[in-house]
């Protein structure tokens, strides 16, 4: 089948921001001006197309990343709409890793605000090249220009305004293209679009500065204007573009654009920016890869002649065709009925069927190609971060990083009945969402469900008793503590059973230490050069380590940022095994937990306080009895703004608290920041609870 748009034609992007910046607005509009839908859908009235999740509609955010695809003259859009609560931050994060360009939306009232910095560092870390649009321009208290230097100051943004507002709040009627000197001033039904005018006499000089500031920003990062710069020298409305384009695509530079969506302003020239400075597939460098068989790097040419090579970064399960799969294709192309190869787990899968999304809506295709954002329905073993390539070239992707939880929850079926579908409910639902995790605990004969924030779990507990149909009783919410060591030890480890025949014999000596970085996790090395221990006992005594970390020594809680080095060991000839060298292991590890100062560590939440001016004692007051560090203080006129850093433990249940501090008329927004050590009186309190839980089991 030929290729209906060329590869240079394509923009596959994603729409990121702050909770409540207007993404969903926003990706709405695309889909009614690009023709994809014929009414406009609103998120507050739960039409949204893009927010098709009951939950979603209800609560009026944005829950799942949401796929479909537009075309905007000769450009074909795959556009991806992610959530901004922190809670559903790895929907964000799968979606960056396959992008080629972002749409990043800031509220021109609250300006760059948490998530807002989270989502950009998100995007720095995948590299996304993008372009920012200020929203509600239209609102009142709206500062364009506050949020364009609050891009420098908070996000160091190599950034510069293309377009300047026309007039604002009530007043606001359009914006000034700076690079062509043209007013676009929108009817007086917005939603027939706008009239291209000659720049009014009154907003020629801020024109003229912001142009000339543009200018100076790309001259910066672009030689070809430099040159011109420099020497004064006239530049066309053609130069200008290119070298944006140049430096949108290098991710040098960030244009900055406004409007107001749900006035139905500025959406048009957004859509002209997207396809004029955000990169097609043949823009980006090549991806690399690695051989499975050779550890070598590889680079992955973006063409449909070359060999198929895709990302599968999400699974959901649909409830009428079952498990479907998302694919970003990085090359070559397949049909529906293929054979393709998992390179992560090393197996064949057939695909049965390949459709493209519209939201929760299917299109069936027969085929797709490089650069194609799409779904592929019947394969069985492929899980979220897993590569699909072709059998005889393979090769393997970056895998994709998630969060670890921060906040758990028991949870038990009410009758038996529902014991086998609340398992089946919960492995679905883990592999939808990594950043949600299901254990079982030995000590206490719980389930626990883990996740990265309380309306997480209250968005997995609702959709498990509406989707799944399971009753389920849950316990309170707990902090997802983590356990660590703070000196380097050396330990042995011995697992020896004779009992008649053949015995056990089993002998490690482990060198454990803190991890330099935080946040590591527990690291395995083999140091052996002596083959003290044969190599085929070292993936035993790596198991052993790891599967004791999931269970410290002070409280059961996860093991992390430990290193093990195995450095010494002995064997037997006849009575060692793989299993006497994983207890062994073990033995080891738990010894060197021990001896190695264990300490408790809890998350802390990069908290956002915003509040009017005569609350700010009583809410500083109250965030410093909950063990809170006050990182930042900032006012907007009768607003105040506290950054700080508060444990988890002391603010389940704040928005009730905040709410009667402040009469309900201040509002916060959080994030997971880092691991600190637990105060010892509080330790103590936490590791006596466990003693005593674990001796009533």
């Amino acid at each position: 089948m030929a290729r209906q748009i060329d590869l240079t034609k394509l923009r596959n992007i994603g729409i990121i921001a702050h909770i409540d910046a207007g993404k969903t607005t926003t990706s709405e509009r695309v889909l009614f001006y690009t023709g994809r839908t014929h009414k406009i859908g609103e998120v507050d009235s739960g039409t949204a197309t893009m927010d098709w999740m009951v939950q979603e509609q209800e609560r009026g955010i944005t829950i799942t990343a949401a796929c479909t695809t537009a075309f905007w003259k000769t450009f074909r859009l795959n556009l991806i709409d992610t959530p901004g609560h922190v809670d559903f931050t790895v929907e964000v994060e799968r979606s960056l890793k396959v992008l080629d360009g972002a749409v990043v939306v800031f509220c021109s009232v609250g300006g760059v605000e948490p998530q807002s910095e989270t989502v950009w560092r998100q995007a720095d870390r995948y590299n996304v090249p993008r372009i920012a649009y200020i929203n509600k321009m239209d609102r009142t208290g709206c500062n364009f220009f506050d949020t364009l230097e609050q891009m420098y100051s908070k996000l160091a943004a190599h950034a510069a305004a293309i377009q300047i507002p026309f007039g604002k709040e009530d007043s606001f009627n359009g914006m000034v293209d700076l690079i062509e000197n043209k007013l676009y001033s929108y009817k007086a039904d917005p939603v027939k679009g706008y009239d291209i005018l000659d720049v009014p006499p009154e907003m020629q000089a801020d024109a003229a500065k912001y142009r000339n500031i543009l200018i100076e920003k790309v001259a910066e990062v672009d030689d070809e204007i430099m040159e011109k710069y420099v020497h004064n020298l006239p530049l066309s409305v053609e130069e200008i573009k290119s070298a944006i384009r140049r430096a949108t695509v290098t991710n040098k530079f960030v244009p900055v654009l406004c409007g107001t969506s749900f006035r139905n302003k500025g959406i048009q020239p957004l859509l002209d920016a997207v396809c004029d400075y955000l990169p097609s597939p043949l823009d980006l460098p090549p991806i690399k890869g690695t051989d499975p068989d050779t550890g070598e790097f590889e680079e992955i040419v973006a063409s449909d002649d070359a060999p198929f090579c895709a990302l599968c970064f999400k699974v959901a399960v649909d409830p009428y065709v079952g498990r479907i799969n998302y694919l970003r294709v990085y090359s070559g192309k397949i049909k529906q009925g293929d054979y393709i190869f998992n390179a992560t787990k090393r197996v064949r899968e057939r695909i049965t069927k390949l459709v493209r999304m519209h939201a929760n809506r299917q299109e069936i295709i027969d085929e797709i190609m490089t650069g194609d954002i799409a779904v592929a329905v019947g394969i069985k073993e492929t899980k979220t971060g897993d590569t699909l390539c072709v059998e005889s070239n393979q090769i393997l992707l970056e895998a994709i990083r998630f969060p670890e939880p921060v906040i758990q929850q028991a949870i038990e079926p009410k009758t038996k009945n529902d014991q086998e579908k609340l398992g089946m409910a919960l492995h679905k639902l883990a592999e939808e969402d990594p950043s949600f995790r299901v254990h079982y605990n030995q000590e206490t004969g719980q389930t626990i469900i883990a996740g990265m924030g309380q309306l997480h779990l209250d968005i997995i507990i609702d959709r498990i008793v509406r989707e799944f149909s399971v009753e389920a009783q849950v316990g309170q919410p707990q902090v997802a503590y983590r356990e660590t060591i703070t000196k380097k030890v050396v330990v042995t480890g011995k697992f020896i059973q004779q009992s008649g025949g053949r015995g056990q014999y089993g002998h490690v000596v482990l060198e454990m230490e803190p991890q330099e970085t935080p946040g590591t996790g527990v690291t395995f090395e083999d140091k052996i050069k002596s083959g003290a221990i044969p190599q085929e006992f070292i993936p035993s005594v790596k198991k052993g380590i790891m599967e004791t970390a999931k269970s410290g020594v002070l409280a059961g809680y996860p093991v992390t940022d430990v290193k093990v080095l195995l450095i010494d060991g002995s064997y037997h000839d006849v009575d060692s095994s793989e299993m006497s060298f994983k207890m062994a292991a073990s033995i080891g590890f738990n010894e060197g937990m021990r001896k190695a100062s264990p300490r408790l560590l809890e998350p802390i939440m990069d908290m956002e306080v915003v509040c009017p001016e005569e609350f700010m004692g009583t809410v500083i007051g109250d965030l410093n009895s909950r063990r809170a560090k006050i990182v930042a203080l900032a006012s907007k006129a009768n607003i105040r703004t506290i950054r700080a850093n508060v444990p988890l433990s002391e603010i389940f249940n704040y928005a009730t608290a905040l709410r009667s501090l402040t009469q309900g008329r201040a509002s916060y927004t959080m994030e997971p920041s880092f691991y600190s050590e637990v105060p010892s009186h509080i330790a103590e309190r936490i590791v006596s609870g466990f003693s005593l839980t674990a001796k009533g089991s």
